[in-house]
């Protein structure tokens, strides 16, 4: 049996270094930020909820509530491996991800490779079976005026 889940999240950037802006994992070389209640990691956000998706749980709101005081500035990592577990709790093992990360700036590609194996560390997979891609929106709305970033996540599961 296989099941197909879809994550997408987005984050209101800013132009001042508040907090680290870190993608799949990665510190990314920025003055730029990522508004959020955790560490606004957005690919590992849209990971989860690609995950949890495609187990019909829901999504990472209903797991980590950004009304939860105590899950402040909290790690992402730590979200998508509990999402790792409770897919693996059904059985399920990772296919493939597919990752599209829309953004003005920063350019993505110097850290595309590193994103990808911060990704498959995480989540104790291979790097082939991680995809990520990255694109703008030509300057077009919000995301083209770089007021904030989007990162969009398929992921196949396969029952074991």
């Amino acid at each position: 049996m296989f099941r197909i889940g879809n994550g997408i999240d987005f984050h209101k950037l800013v132009m001042e270094r508040i907090r680290p802006l870190i993608l799949g994992g990665v510190e990314i070389d920025t003055e730029l930020a990522l508004l959020g209640h955790s560490d606004a990691d957005i690919v590992l956000h849209s990971i989860s909820d690609s995950i949890l998706g495609a187990l019909a749980l829901g999504d990472i709101g209903d797991h980590f509530p950004d009304t939860d005081m105590s899950l402040k500035d909290m790690d992402s990592k730590i979200i998508v491996r509990k999402a790792v577990e409770l897919m693996q709790e059904r059985k399920f093992h990772i296919c493939n991800l597919d990752i599209t990360i829309v953004a003005e700036k920063p350019k993505i590609a110097p850290y595309r490779d590193r994103i990808r194996s911060s990704i498959a560390e995480i989540m104790n997979i291979t790097v082939p079976q991680v995809s990520v891609k990255a694109t703008t929106m030509e300057g077009m709305g919000s995301l083209g005026r770089a007021e904030g970033m989007m990162v969009f996540s398929s992921i196949l599961l396969e029952k074991k």
